[in-house]
């Protein structure tokens, strides 16, 4: 299955030697460009060990070699807006 938009995972050796140090990588996208089978471009962000965004990249990983760690949230479910009716007020009169 292709990491979506928002997974975190694990990036180790497993994925590809030049992560011979290890990183937590938050998915912005899976990039279209050509490469081999099983092989992917990911475009997102490096992320320190508290969570946060430390460095922009995109990284050429091989997809089986991938940890997920933490899953996307759930797409929210598209809410339909009605039209809201004109409140119609009545003039008064004074006097």
């Amino acid at each position: 299955m292709l990491p979506r938009s928002g997974d975190v995972l694990h990036v180790t050796r497993a994925a590809s030697v030049q992560f011979l140090r290890p990183i937590m990588f938050r998915v912005i996208r899976v990039l279209d460009w050509p490469t081999y089978d099983g092989w992917l471009w990911l475009d997102g962000y490096e992320l320190n060990a508290a969570g946060d965004a430390v460095n922009r990249r995109s990284i050429f990983v091989l997809q089986e070699g991938l940890r997920q760690l933490q899953a996307a949230p759930a797409p929210r479910q598209h809410t339909v807006r009605t039209p809201r009716r004109p409140v119609v007020r009545t003039p008064v009169r004074v006097g």
